[in-house]
């Protein structure tokens, strides 16, 4: 894990490099994502089967591509009670927090108009869940729960077949989150199946959830054909602590992030070139213990990276220009600080707030902008799920009153049609 000091000459080329990550995939992974796309497009089931057996090296029929009531309820029976009721809580959790995010529809009198929004669940929504070298029940319930909440009618859940089958944990956290269909496909053919639909999946409005790089480019692909959360990127932390935090604990959030992904980006800006020393030795020892020991080493040694800088102030600019998708606040008075951070995922504030605590069991979602898209894009919520249309009704007073505007607007723009939609209504 690298440090580096805002005085040395190597501070602002490396301040570049973390801020100019993307999550736009081109090259290759777009063509082999355009290829299966246009098949799944065009082949519908039998497409799926082909790059399911090519991929996941498992051959399925049409008839074996839904998981049965049956099988989701043995799943209950392969997991443990405590493992249970942790999703059970966590559920809660999530729905709790999603439901003080609900709007609804609003109107008002302006004279003799109303105006208004009505707002209305998407019909279909689908949920990729990876099954790559994690499993994720917790993005199960935070990609299903906010939809449901929202109204959603149809949630449609794809995963891809691991060793063993689907993990009963997939199946336990999408029954408690009300997932409706279940689909033992993944990959950008899970991806195809959902936006265009075939005879056995049917096409959904909007596309949710994590995904490896070419499950992220075949969204980016499909967004107009189907709406989608977001592009998102590998995983990332940047913890701002100042004097007194305590490294074992800084440590320890970095490498809570580091272990998701070889390319996960963690990194720690400190106004203390003391701290920063006693984490970087402590991230060195606390990896050793861990289960996932090689990804993390990978993680650390191609992106972690220590800033230290000269005050506070400093330490949030870089926070600004980085844009991290987890921001973790290991400072006094944290809250001090909250209006001086424009861009970040989500914040975590205070030395007891692990980043982790919000990845299960807080109630924020935790599907968040990554690779610097916190400047413009938001975290996974109540309002993805639905759509709001304008209400405008006149009377035919009010409408007297505004057509000699109308009118003049109408002219600037060379539309003299939209005038005269007016004039014969009053005439």
């Amino acid at each position: 894990m690298k440090v580096i000091a805002s005085t040395d000459r190597a501070f602002k080329q490396m301040v570049k490099r973390v801020a100019s990550r993307s999550t736009l995939h081109g090259g290759e992974v777009e063509n082999t994502a355009k290829t299966i796309l246009k098949a799944v497009e065009r082949g519908g089931d039998s497409a799926v089967i082909r790059y399911t057996k090519k991929f996941d090296r498992v051959t399925l029929k049409p008839a074996q591509f839904r998981i049965s009531p049956e099988q989701v309820k043995e799943a209950y029976y392969q997991i443990r009670k405590e493992e249970g009721d942790a999703l059970r809580f966590a559920a809660q959790r999530i729905m709790a927090f999603h439901e003080r995010q609900r709007t609804k529809t609003w109107m008002y009198q302006d004279n003799g108009a109303t105006l208004g929004q009505v707002v209305m669940p998407l019909d279909a929504v689908g949920l990729y869940v990876p099954g790559g070298k994690a499993v994720y029940p917790s993005s199960v319930l935070m990609c299903a729960i906010p939809a449901k909440v929202a109204g959603v009618k149809r949630v449609v859940m794809c995963t891809p077949m691991a060793k063993g089958g689907i993990s009963p944990y997939l199946l336990v956290a999408a029954d408690i989150a009300g997932v409706d269909e279940i689909y033992r496909i993944g990959g950008v053919q899970a991806i195809g199946a959902m936006a265009y639909g075939t005879k056995t999946i049917g096409r959904v409005d909007k596309i949710v959830g994590p995904g490896n790089m070419y499950v992220a480019t075949a969204k980016r692909l499909l967004y107009g054909t189907v709406d989608i959360d977001m592009v998102a990127g590998p995983s990332e932390l940047l913890v701002i602590a100042d004097e007194a935090a305590n490294p074992i604990h800084v440590a320890a959030d970095l490498l809570c992030e580091a272990e998701h992904d070889e390319e996960a980006r963690v990194c720690l800006v400190t106004t203390s070139a003391r701290l920063a020393k006693d984490v970087v030795r402590q991230v060195g020892e606390q990896m050793q213990r861990l289960s996932r020991q090689k990804i993390v080493a990978k993680s650390i040694g191609r992106h972690a990276v220590a800033f230290v800088v000269g005050t506070m102030e400093e330490a949030i600019d870089l926070a600004n220009e980085i844009a991290a998708e987890h921001l973790a606040l290991s400072v006094d008075r944290p809250f001090d600080y909250l209006e001086k951070v424009r861009h970040a995922g989500a914040l975590f504030l205070g030395r007891y707030t692990p980043p982790a605590v919000a990845d299960y069991v807080a109630g924020p979602n935790h599907v968040l902008p990554t690779g610097g898209t916190a400047r413009f894009f938001s975290a996974l919520s109540f309002d993805d799920y639905v759509k709001k249309s304008n209400i405008v009704a006149y009377s035919k007073e009010e409408l007297l009153k505004v057509k000699d505007h109308v009118a003049r607007m109408a002219q600037m723009e060379g539309f003299d049609a939209h005038a005269k939609s007016l004039e014969s209504r009053l005439s």
